[in-house]
């Protein structure tokens, strides 16, 4: 049910400045990923390190949730906004006056802490003024409207990189953000009215969200399938630049090619939740994950990388994360109207957190085959499955004690 819009006009810009905002954090994730081999040759390190930057920032993105959402919960939505915009632009002017590694790796962190407004703000201004199926809807619209974000910053950072240089990725940032922020203090109308803020401590917030054993079950869900996401990301141009030797430009076509299979699962768990439960549906994209994952590994246990495999198996894994984000999103915070604010903090910090200390993992492990990434991949699956099990078991016991 539609709650605090007067049009579908309304509704439709709303949509797109989340997306738009989302989109900032999610092209500085990926847009570095084809001048990887020009960035290790700037900073004299191995290219397998720069993994790191990915850890850096997905860490504080979703570290930072866990202050913007309680927070928002508070003051509202858009001036937690407009701060978090602000930080991020102080992160990539940093980036681009960055001269060593390691000041490059805190600029990164300080992106992170930035964007990490747009992580929990798209989780929650969604159910601020959706419940129910359309909530789902409007998390599926979401889903494949960000998308496009990292279909286009590879492509872009490619291009760029190749005829400019590094830098001129973070110049593009620097000048989208700018953008972004001043969208958001133009158009963007508060969803959280005065009178719906709430005052109660932070922990009491967090605890009363927690303590739900159905929302811990969709969290561990969420943070598994997107760690394997994030790990791809993080090796892929590792794997393809500096394993392969591809020139950047092709490393960024290659890059984007599994992104439509995350679109195509994003459109059907709009479509399949509504003929088949949302619980069954996440069981669907279980099983593309894992057909994903064993693609990978398989040619990696005999030290190969192998483009048909590597690109084809992280196909099959995002349309199963297409499939799982909405579902476990929408079926994690539908209980919690008036903590939107915690449970959207609770949903993105700790699956990105998490997806930052695989990445992490990633960059310490050889990067000579895809393997190491199979095996991540392959233990997120495994986790995915256990967290579907605790949510059958939960709506077991749910309904026992309902009876």
């Amino acid at each position: 049910m539609l709650k605090n819009s007067s049009s579908t006009d309304n509704m439709s810009k709303l949509l797109f400045l989340i997306v738009i905002l989302v989109a900032v954090g999610q092209m500085t994730q990926t847009m570095y990923v084809p001048a990887i081999p020009q960035m290790s040759h700037f900073f004299s390190i191995q290219s397998s390190y720069l993994q790191a930057v990915m850890a850096a920032y997905l860490i504080s993105y979703g570290a930072s949730q866990f202050v913007y959402g309680p927070l928002s919960d508070r003051i509202g939505r858009r001036p937690v906004i407009l701060i978090g915009m602000s930080i991020f632009l102080i992160g990539t002017i940093c980036a681009i006056l960055a001269q060593n590694f390691y000041f490059f790796l805190v600029a990164s962190f300080i992106q992170g802490c930035g964007t990490g407004c747009g992580g929990a703000m798209s989780r929650t201004v969604t159910r601020d003024v959706y419940d129910g199926a359309q909530l789902h809807k409007a998390n599926s619209l979401i889903s494949m409207g960000v998308i496009f974000s990292p279909l286009i910053a590879p492509v872009l950072g490619g291009f760029l990189s190749s005829h400019i240089g590094w830098r001129s990725s973070y110049f593009f940032l620097l000048i989208f953000g700018a953008f972004v922020t001043l969208a958001m203090l133009t158009s963007f109308i508060e969803t959280m009215p005065a009178e719906r803020r709430r005052k109660e401590g932070v922990w009491v917030s967090y605890r009363y969200v927690f303590s739900n054993r159905q929302f811990q079950a969709y969290v561990l869900c969420l943070i598994a399938t997107f760690a394997g996401v994030a790990a791809f990301e993080a090796a892929a141009g590792v794997l393809l630049g500096s394993v392969l030797k591809l020139s950047p430009t092709t490393v960024s076509l290659l890059f984007i090619l599994p992104l439509p299979g995350y679109l195509a699962g994003s459109w059907l768990s709009s479509t399949l939740v509504q003929r088949m439960g949302a619980n069954r549906v996440l069981w669907v994209g279980l099983v593309a994950i894992a057909i994903g994952s064993v693609t990978i590994i398989i040619p990696g246990m005999a030290g190969l990388v192998t483009i048909p495999t590597l690109i084809g198996g992280a196909f099959f894994y995002f349309l199963g994360a297409g499939i799982l984000f909405p579902a476990a999103t929408t079926a994690a915070i539908q209980p919690f109207p008036h903590h939107a604010g915690t449970a959207g903090a609770i949903l993105g910090g700790v699956q990105n957190l998490g997806a930052g200390l695989a990445t992490l993992a990633g960059s310490l492990m050889h990067a000579h085959s895809q393997f190491s990434l199979g095996a991540i991949l392959s233990v997120m699956s495994i986790l995915v499955f256990f967290s579907l099990l605790m949510v059958r078991k939960n709506l077991s016991v749910d309904s026992v004690l309902a009876s």
